[in-house]
């Protein structure tokens, strides 16, 4: 689009308007203190998903606490990168610290409709925990296991995200919001999201680049140490980490979880 400019500089950027930060969530924080040039008066809006490993924080609170003095935000939501570029209609979340009305309309275009909500965690873990299950949800589709049990997964998945959301201070209804539920759904069904080929890749037992990033693997790895922390059972989320370990086989991975004791929805 004619209205974005690419800078290679960071100090061409800085003193103007928000800044979006489009970058996979493990390099936020170096990337922060990195540039020292960034004026504190900018809204820094986050574009990545994920909890931080090192600090166990989302992105919202990583920029918080790596610069205080800037109003923090996150733009998340069922999307892709390339349909907003095509200017394809899109609904997103922009979860702010502080009222962030300017912002939305600021970011809001003809085919980009932004709703914004003060739940900061509940938006920052909707989009974090669902590509956690995004991974589940393609290893089902790669093992040919069947639509029947992908559902199943994002059902008891979106549960999993829920209890550990409401732990942290979210609220339930943002999880039921663009921020949760519809980005699990476009994350669980698509193709183009890099959670779901990875697990597909699992499900078939192949090799996945490298190179491409899969922001669950991490996340499931920061998520499980969350959940034990708090005491909340997050099953499937415990098993895509042991599977990205290497720690289980899959065969296993659906035995222990179709073998759990019985109980109450």
């Amino acid at each position: 689009p004619e209205s974005i400019s690419i800078h290679a500089d960071i100090g061409e950027i800085c003193g103007g308007g928000a800044l979006l930060l489009a970058m996979p969530m493990q390099a936020l924080g170096s990337a922060l203190d990195a540039w020292l040039q960034i004026d504190g008066r900018q809204p820094l809006v986050a574009c990545c998903k994920g909890v931080d490993l090192t600090t166990l924080r989302g992105p919202v609170a990583l920029i918080s606490a790596r610069r205080p003095e800037a109003q923090a935000a996150i733009l998340t939501g069922p999307s892709f990168a390339a349909d907003i570029a095509r200017g394809l209609p899109t609904a997103l979340t922009l979860a702010a610290t502080v009222d962030g009305a300017a912002l939305q309309e600021l970011l809001s275009t003809p085919t980009l409709r932004i709703y914004r909500t003060d739940d900061v965690a509940g938006a920052e873990l909707g989009g974090a925990l669902k590509n956690v299950i995004a991974i589940a949800a393609g290893t089902v589709i790669g093992a040919g296991l069947g639509d029947s049990a992908r559902a199943a997964l994002m059902t008891r998945g979106y549960a999993e995200m829920v209890r550990l959301a409401e732990a942290l201070g979210a609220r339930a209804e943002t999880l039921a919001g663009l921020s949760g539920l519809g980005d699990l759904v476009l994350t669980c069904t698509s193709t183009q999201s890099r959670n779901f080929r990875y697990g597909c890749a699992v499900g078939r037992g192949e090799h996945f680049d490298p190179k491409v990033t899969v922001e669950g693997v991490a996340t499931a790895r920061a998520v499980v140490s969350l959940a034990a922390g708090l005491g909340i059972d997050m099953p499937i989320t415990a098993m895509v980490n042991a599977l990205a370990l290497g720690k289980i086989a899959l065969n296993d991975a659906i035995g222990q979880l179709m073998s759990r004791p019985l109980k109450q929805e």
